[in-house]
């Protein structure tokens, strides 16, 4: 028997956990063994029943879910949380990265794409919503540009390291990746493991963040096809 995905929804409004959990146990593969009101609620239901995915909105009462997601991500690094919020604001996309969160839904995303997220986040992968992945790519440039302008010097990556980094910003899996790049899933997953070593980071979002922020990354890296390469 197939080992369920064990899911944790936090969430202040009863009508959002009752709908996400009504989505999730429809799912063969998914269990939904429990639900917070409030992000130090999700905290204590983390640190008791260790669900492998904790789905968590960020404007929440007692404690906010960013700093529930730091909280667990602290305690327990193998649990992956999916921020869904309706905020797309930067200092929101951002901060939810920092604190550790593998992936970032809009509420408006589809069941489809909430799902293929969990799957994802349980399998060790990172997600964005590719309504704010834009995000990270703008926020590499102004980083970029900014050090440039200060007589800044980058140490890249390789170029194909360089290509796997922009397309995980973009917000695709491995197996989008490894098809756009004519490589391998294996490959990809390795090559990640070593961008992950090599930035002292544990996940692809800080990964593909840190990069930009550190200026391991060339703005015209990130803007030019990988595949025309």
């Amino acid at each position: 028997m197939t080992k369920k995905i064990r899911v944790l929804i936090a969430d202040d409004h009863t009508m959002v956990r009752q709908g996400l959990s009504q989505i999730c146990d429809a799912e063969a593969d998914l269990e939904v063994i429990g639900q917070a009101a409030n992000g130090e609620e999700a905290c204590r239901l983390a640190d008791r029943l260790h669900p492998h995915v904790v789905i968590m909105d960020i404007n929440m009462p007692v404690l906010d879910g960013v700093q529930a997601t730091q909280r667990i991500t602290a305690a327990y690094p193998e649990m992956g949380v999916i921020i869904l919020t309706m905020y797309r604001q930067d200092e929101h996309v951002f901060e939810a990265i920092k604190a550790g969160a593998r992936a970032y839904l809009l509420k408006e995303a589809d069941s489809d794409e909430l799902l293929s997220a969990i799957r994802a986040v349980a399998a060790g992968e990172a997600l964005l919503d590719p309504a704010i992945a834009h995000k990270i790519i703008d926020e590499f440039r102004r980083l970029l540009e900014s050090a440039a302008g200060r007589g800044g010097t980058f140490t890249p990556l390789t170029p194909r390291d360089l290509d796997i980094l922009r397309l995980v910003a973009q917000g695709m899996d491995n197996n989008a990746i490894a098809g756009r790049l004519f490589l391998s899933e294996k490959t990809v997953r390795n090559r990640l493991s070593g961008i992950f070593e090599a930035l002292h980071v544990s996940n692809r979002t800080q990964a593909a963040l840190y990069a930009l922020r550190k200026g391991l990354a060339r703005l015209d890296d990130a803007e030019s096809d990988p595949s025309e390469t």
